[in-house]
């Protein structure tokens, strides 16, 4: 794939064309793609980061945001396939991870070569996933995301940002709220698992349920801070980032730490 191209689905911020391989990250609930860019920006020369845009944000603000899981893997799965010319890892958070996974899931049985590895981050395992109906109150909604500290808090404050927010975030809360992922190993690549020590969606049962997951190797790691330790914590996550790619050809997966 040239990221020269247009693609709705797909953001290159800092394209390197000599890059050997590509990560490609998939934001949380309520999220952009912007708000990778920093870790983007301070990946290893060699390799490429690649942010999907779910509709209704930023430069697809004019789009219905997506508000059921088959209705935002399927058509992102299909455009996935473009970036088949070198290796790609996925990174999900939170939400992103659950889409991650779902793409995963539908590009395995295709034969795609994709990913070599998923990292899922603030996310519990599929068997410890619960719905529920946050999405039905705006209240609830709101005190939910100024809790976990994805957006400074200074910006929640501005007038009518939050009616702003409130459509894109009731329709991934639904979204997440409404999805039930498969139970059993229905992957087959490695699984690398991260979560904050405070994050209080995830603990270290649920960390380590991901191992149900796949029948490849999985491992580990805890990062200080909350649901959002890696915007807290960007320099930790890129070190641990370029360790594991160190550790691509490691056939066990071990961590470094």
């Amino acid at each position: 794939m040239s990221t020269d191209v247009p693609n709705p689905w797909l953001r290159g911020y800092f394209p390197r064309p000599g890059a050997t391989r590509r990560i490609v990250f998939f934001p949380h609930g309520g999220g952009a793609a912007s708000f990778y860019r920093p870790l983007v920006r301070d990946l290893p020369e060699d390799v490429e980061g690649i942010v999907v845009q779910y509709p209704g944000r930023e430069d697809r603000l004019g789009e219905p945001c997506c508000t059921d899981m088959p209705g935002l893997v399927e058509p992102l799965a299909k455009a996935l396939t473009d970036l088949d010319d070198r290796p790609v890892w996925f990174f999900g958070h939170s939400m992103g991870a659950s889409v991650a996974h779902e793409v995963t899931r539908l590009l395995g049985p295709a034969g795609e070569a994709l990913p070599e590895r998923l990292i899922v981050s603030g996310r519990p395992g599929p068997a410890r996933q619960h719905p529920d109906d946050k999405h039905l109150d705006d209240g609830r909604l709101w005190a939910d995301v100024c809790q976990l500290g994805g957006t400074d808090a200074r910006l929640l404050q501005l007038p009518g940002l939050r009616e702003m927010l409130l459509p894109v975030l009731r329709a991934d809360y639904r979204l997440v709220g409404g999805y039930r992922p498969g139970a059993g190993r229905d992957l087959s690549v490695p699984v690398s698992v991260c979560y904050g020590t405070e994050d209080p969606e995830v603990d270290a049962a649920d960390a380590a349920a991901w191992a149900e997951a796949t029948s490849a190797p999985t491992d580990v790691t805890e990062f200080p801070g909350g649901h959002f330790y890696l915007r807290t914590g960007h320099d930790t996550l890129t070190h641990w980032l370029a360790g594991r790619l160190d550790d691509r050809n490691d056939p066990a997966g071990r961590n470094r730490g």
